[in-house]
């Protein structure tokens, strides 16, 4: 290789390097930082489609966290975007040391496949560490059958250091976020508690200062005034807690993933006399912002509730399927069924799922007709989620 070509090949490496380190610099949510990573380095590399696999935090687990272009016979099936393969095991294993060139004959996602891979036959695998910890893998393809060479392979793995770096900063940022919360949390019960305890001092003086009119034999009016105060004061204090309450109370799944608390959701309602329930879960290793998995937790509570009422059916299936762009959650049952054009008096239930995913910027989708079950899906897009 001449001096020139030389200072030309790393003049470009340094360009590519530059331009994903001011990407990855203007970002501190994962999601958005992924995505930032893979449409530059497919940008920059020519190549047509990527993806990004992260262990999870707390389970050690492998999941789905990015993907970019990927063909029709991946991305339609995500179930085969899921479980161990061919990276992630020698990843797993150690044995994924730098960046590499896999084939369609070892990659166990596509070596079965014919139809709809968009001609994808070799992907490069990049391992991503932070401070020797691992992270995940960084998968990216090219749109032909070409393999990447050995020095794109090398910046790659360059890259995959800077992601990992991000990946790791965003993690604590977002560790910082939720520290915060708690804090403000604990702040306000403190307030909440002291302005109970004062509105409690001041209904107890009411009621001390009616019993020593009674007993002093003042007339009766006067005595009913302080009672009557010391009531107001209690209702504006009950009211005052049940909005507190409201407000501060921990989400329902606490302490648990939402997959986790949608199968104990279902096992609690599971009995002889209800409707076999099935609950389904894909891509259930993907962390959610928690307004995201409390509002598709409810929405579950509510949808199950009222096909348990209302529907006489004899199986309901419960699937939440989680990719790195949206969020699923759908219920099918093979109950009677209704006309969603002439909803019976007093049934409320779709109207308000309607404002719970709307608070959540989703969509909601019903197909039913008297006589032939009912499909709810929700699906919350998670691009921007925060």
């Amino acid at each position: 290789m001449t001096p020139a070509s030389t200072l030309e090949r790393r003049n470009r490496e340094l360009r590519i390097l530059n331009a994903i380190a001011e990407a990855l610099n203007r970002e501190v949510d994962l999601r958005r930082a992924l995505e930032q990573a893979l449409a530059q380095v497919l940008e920059l590399f020519d190549l047509r489609t990527g993806w990004v696999w992260l262990l999870h935090e707390h389970t050690g687990q492998s999941y789905l966290a990015a993907a970019r272009n990927l063909p029709p016979a991946l991305a339609n099936s995500p179930g085969i975007m899921e479980g161990s393969c061919h990276c992630l095991g020698a990843f797993h294993a150690g044995e994924l040391a730098g960046a590499e060139n896999v084939n369609v004959i070892e990659c166990s996602r596509l070596q079965n496949l014919v139809d709809g891979t968009d001609g994808l036959r070799f992907h490069s695998s990049i391992p991503l560490y932070a401070h020797g910890n691992p992270m995940g893998v960084f998968n990216v393809a090219s749109r032909d059958w070409r393999e990447i060479s050995a020095d794109d392979l090398r910046l790659l793995h360059t890259i995959g250091d800077l992601l990992a770096i991000a990946i790791e900063r965003a993690r604590l940022f977002t560790q910082s976020a939720e520290f915060g919360a708690a804090q403000e949390r604990n702040r306000l019960a403190r307030e909440i508690h002291d302005t109970l305890a004062q509105g409690l001092t001041a209904i107890t003086l009411q009621l001390e200062t009616a019993e020593a009119l009674l007993e002093a034999g003042l007339n009766p009016d006067t005595v009913r005034a302080k009672v009557h105060q010391a009531l107001a004061l209690a209702r504006q204090n009950l009211e005052e807690a049940r909005r507190s309450v409201m407000d501060l109370r921990a989400a329902p799944l606490e302490g648990r993933t939402l997959p986790e608390a949608l199968q104990a959701l279902v096992n609690s309602l599971a009995g002889t006399r209800r409707p076999e329930l099935h609950l389904q879960l894909n891509g259930a290793s993907q962390p959610l912002p928690v307004r995201i998995q409390t509002g598709l937790y409810r929405i579950a509570q509510e949808a199950l509730a009222n096909a348990i009422q209302h529907a006489r059916a004899n199986r309901i299936d419960l699937t939440l399927e989680l990719t790195p762009r949206a969020a699923t959650l759908a219920l099918q049952d093979d109950g009677i069924g209704f006309d969603s054009a002439a909803l019976p008096e007093g049934r409320f239930g779709l109207v308000g799922l309607n404002e719970r995913v709307h608070l959540l910027g989703g969509e909601l989708h019903l197909q039913t007709e008297p006589g032939a079950g009912t499909r709810l899906e929700v699906t919350i897009p998670l691009e921007n989620a925060l």
